[in-house]
């Protein structure tokens, strides 16, 4: 037996649903910072997936691309997250709905 396509995207598909239910549901800033990281992630393996089955290099290229937008987002967000932190004390998105204060 040899893993194909609907494999990967199974396995995308799944990560995807993952990550869109801890967004949901989690009312922790990382947490959800990290769900959507992993939504990401499963984008970037539909890609690949995508571009091997077809024997193009396209989509392999667009997730180096896709990878190095996502470290600067990280970056980014972990420094928001940082912040927030400082000024309010708290990761909870609840404690978070105004920006006022």
């Amino acid at each position: 037996m040899s893993i194909g396509l609907h494999h990967y995207i199974t396995l995308a598909c799944l990560l995807f649903v993952i990550g869109l239910t801890g967004v949901l549901v989690r009312r922790n800033t990382l947490i959800i910072y990290m769900c959507l990281e992993m939504m990401l992630s499963a984008a970037t393996l539909a890609l690949v997936a995508f571009s091997r089955y077809n024997n193009t290099m396209d989509g392999a290229i667009f997730v180096f691309f896709i990878i190095t937008v996502a470290a600067a987002e990280v970056a980014v967000g972990l420094a928001l997250i940082v912040a927030l932190f400082r000024k309010r004390e708290t990761v909870l998105v609840d404690e978070l709905k105004t920006l006022r204060r």
